[in-house]
């Protein structure tokens, strides 16, 4: 059996909600893995980030956003509010958590307090998880005609590099 690992380096654009369709590069991987039966996870590391399978929509917004996922973005506005100020809507993240954050030398955190507003974005993506797995059938994803993957960045606070792995096993 085969397991092989590739990362994709993804950039949020940090001030809305940045979905990346990435059906592409992971059929294209999935076909140089050469691997014909098994299983396709596509993960991310990030904790305000999540993958999910979903319907393409052809119809897009002036943002470049597609209909659907503006739909999606309007519906978790009124149910989990953006968190814009501290004390408002969240209590994350707490002074132990902020301090542990700045501590890290490796940290890709600026100074800036202000960037850790994001607790809304902890739990959008905690609601739908950080991985998707699809199985292969002779060579190919089974996403029917219409199904995408896309790795969401639901934090809106700032620009930066994001990894999603995808993990081929089989053979």
């Amino acid at each position: 059996m085969k397991v092989l690992t590739k990362e994709l380096i993804l950039e949020s654009n940090g001030r809305r909600v940045t979905y990346h369709n990435i059906t592409e590069q992971v059929k294209a991987f999935v076909e140089e893995t050469g691997v014909k039966n098994g299983l396709c996870l596509v993960q991310s590391q990030h904790t305000t980030c999540s993958v999910i399978f979903e319907e393409f929509m052809h119809d897009l917004d002036f943002n470049g956003d597609d209909y659907l996922q503006v739909d999606m973005n309007a519906f978790l506005d009124r149910l989990i509010p953006r968190e814009l100020s501290e004390n408002t809507n969240y209590r994350y993240p707490g002074p132990a958590h902020k301090d542990f954050l700045f501590s890290l030398s490796h940290s890709d955190h600026p100074s800036d307090p202000a960037v850790l507003l994001n607790g809304d974005a902890h739990i959008r993506a905690s609601m739908f998880g950080a991985s998707e797995t699809f199985a292969l059938n002779d060579g190919l994803l089974a996403i029917g005609v219409v199904g995408s993957i896309y790795f969401i960045d639901f934090d809106q606070n700032r620009i930066r590099k994001r990894v999603c792995r995808i993990q081929v096993l089989g053979e």
